[in-house]
């Protein structure tokens, strides 16, 4: 497992709405994000989490700082050079599953590859497909499927373009702690055995205990890291933050 970073940010700034009701969602926040690395980004609500997300995956712009994902400088980017980078170079695995109704499991999975006119790697593909627990469900609908098969067909099609990064934002909220458990197994076994890096943005510290790594964010700065989290070191690390 080499030891270079997939993305990072260095002294980022966002500031949300102007004058008296500004709030500084970040506050001169730097992090580096292994590769091949699970990392789990938490805090209380309010915390700037989901805006750190946003802007390390090239969704939200920064008032000042900068972003990479690998080598490449985000901040600089026209809106069409960093669409490209978010459909070749990272993978989106959200609470809602976002698949397309009338589409089969296959087709929602390769529809990211077959917009971005990229044939998909076959074998690849399989791997992906038999390590979620998918290729009897390829031809159902997302209607035919259950909650967590359709979270397992969206992290499919999040990985089979092979990304830099994944980036999953609370990717077990809508499911039952059952489902929950092997989305978040399945998200582990795909940095340890695929050689992906998933980034997680969660609230709940038994998601995060799948992690390799914590970082806790309280009011737009990094409060804390944990290397190795269980679900009682993060509990203890919040209920010390929100005490």
């Amino acid at each position: 497992m080499d030891g270079h970073n997939a993305a990072g940010v260095a002294d980022v700034v966002k500031v949300h709405g102007r004058g008296d009701t500004a709030v500084r969602a970040l506050d001169r926040v730097s992090l580096d994000l292994l590769a091949h690395r699970f990392t789990a980004i938490m805090g209380p609500s309010g915390s700037g989490k989901s805006t750190l997300m946003h802007c390390l995956a090239g969704l939200d712009t920064v008032d000042s700082g900068r972003i990479r994902i690998g080598q490449t400088e985000l901040t600089g980017l026209s809106d069409a050079a960093l669409t490209r980078l978010r459909r070749d170079r990272i993978g989106f695995v959200f609470q809602s599953f976002n698949l397309l109704p009338t589409m089969t499991a296959e087709e929602n999975i390769l529809l990211g590859l077959r917009l971005a006119r990229r044939a998909p790697d076959r074998a690849w593909f399989t791997s992906v497909v038999d390590a979620l627990g998918l290729r009897s469900r390829l031809r159902h609908k997302p209607g035919e499927l259950s909650g967590g098969q359709q979270q397992r067909v969206a992290c499919a099609r999040a990985l089979v373009g092979r990304p830099d990064v994944v980036f999953a934002d609370e990717p077990t909220g809508s499911l039952d702690s059952r489902s929950g458990a092997e989305v978040l197994g399945f998200l582990r076994t795909s940095v340890r055995e695929l050689g992906q890096t998933v980034v997680m943005v969660t609230h709940d510290p038994v998601a995060a205990s799948y992690a390799d790594r914590g970082v806790l964010l309280a009011d737009g700065r990094i409060a804390a890291h944990l290397e190795r989290p269980t679900a009682e070191t993060v509990l203890a690390a919040l209920t010390r933050l929100e005490a």
